[in-house]
């Protein structure tokens, strides 16, 4: 489809007509265009990907979209900024030698989703927003709930526990401020720069997209090193070898047995006029499927895309999207992802999967798209 039909007609989960978009250039045009955003004119009417509470919830009021984005992006600016991220790395590297530490603690073979790689971007997140240790087992819960598409009423009763629960945490934050990000919203809210409806809808998207989408590369890091032990290896003699593979593992797809029964799909984007590209017309309201993961495997871009290559030069993966919506929490995963493979290959040096990768499966009555687990053993 990247070569001869880079945008595509498809029926989403859903059952809604949609555009899927699979050419690098095309996903790369889309995600600045702003012809396209996350408004729709009649949410209630608009196409969706999946059913799901936590999507529909997402949809912003397209009169004012592009000033409540801009205005939340300067807002939590300063939660990703440099100098927090640089205060929070030392922070992540004792997380990361902690749940190294519990996994050795464990007999082999033990499913690592589930005691390394889902857990830790949750501890991490919870930090940096400022949610109480004691309360991270039920965040996690509920964010399980959340993520489900096929069991509605489990979904949106995750949904209003922890939108129950981040009202309290914001009016404790209000008169005991702390050093994190929701302190930080609880401030603007006390400055009428954000109503309690957005501080709650901000929270509720850095918690919930803030671990799910790292725990899912360090899953992946963990299948495409196992599939190339030489990889592995380089990394365990030399660290300084890590950032460049972390972008390879950002680039590179699961190689789940179940891939080709899941397409993984992107951010979704309605569009706000009738505009023509790639041969196609795509009208005012459509849904418009970026697919920055199928974009990331085009041969025009990255030869030999589906080689997994810790050495790949010049690596513009889309991983992260691009312009307006470039992901604001790209810094903190890169900052988790080096921590990770740098320190795993270290103390588990002979780490590897311990079921053949054909027979790992992926979820699919959730939003994300992550394995249902990862047996190791080392």
């Amino acid at each position: 489809m990247k070569d001869s039909e880079p945008i595509t007609r498809l029926i989403t989960p859903a059952g809604d007509p949609a555009w899927l978009v699979t050419g690098y250039e095309e996903v790369k045009q889309l995600f600045s265009d702003p012809r396209l955003g996350r408004s729709h004119p009649v949410p209630e009417r608009a196409a969706q990907l999946v059913r799901s509470p936590v999507l529909t919830q997402s949809l912003v009021t397209g009169d004012t979209e592009q000033a409540d984005h801009q205005r939340m992006r300067r807002l939590l600016s300063k939660a990703f900024s440099a100098r927090r991220m640089a205060a929070l790395q030392p922070r992540v590297a004792t997380l990361v030698e902690q749940a190294v530490e519990e996994l050795l603690e464990r007999t082999p073979p033990v499913d690592f989703h589930d005691a390394f790689s889902f857990p830790l971007p949750a501890m991490v997140i919870c930090q940096l927003l400022g949610v109480p240790e004691d309360d991270r087992d039920d965040f996690r819960a509920w964010c399980e709930d959340m993520a489900q598409v096929n069991d509605r009423v489990r979904a949106e009763s995750g949904s209003a526990k922890l939108r129950d629960y981040l009202i309290e945490l914001v009016r404790h934050k209000r008169s005991r401020p702390g050093s994190d990000v929701i302190s930080d919203l609880a401030a603007a809210e006390a400055r009428a720069e954000l109503t309690r409806h957005e501080v709650i809808k901000y929270s509720t998207m850095l918690l919930f997209a803030g671990h799910v989408t790292t725990a899912t590369a360090i899953d992946k890091g963990i299948v495409l090193l196992h599939e190339n032990p030489h990889q592995w290896e380089a990394l365990r003699r030399d660290p300084s070898l890590v950032p460049p593979a972390v972008e390879e593992i950002l680039r590179s797809s699961l190689p789940a047995g179940d891939q080709a029964a899941r397409p993984e799909y992107g951010p979704l984007r309605y569009a706000n006029a009738d505009f023509d590209l790639a041969g196609v017309t795509i009208k005012a309201g459509d849904l418009v499927v970026l697919s920055g993961p199928l974009a990331n495997l085009d041969e025009r871009v990255f030869p030999d895309p589906h080689r997994f290559d810790i050495g790949r030069e010049d690596n513009q993966h889309l991983a992260f999207g691009r312009g307006t919506y470039f992901c604001l929490g790209a810094p903190l995963a890169r900052i988790e992802l080096r921590a990770v493979f740098t320190t795993l290959p270290r103390h588990l040096p002979r780490l590897r999967v311990a079921i053949p990768v054909e027979r790992l499966r992926r979820h699919t009555g959730l939003i994300h798209t992550a394995l249902t687990e990862l047996p190791v053993t080392w």
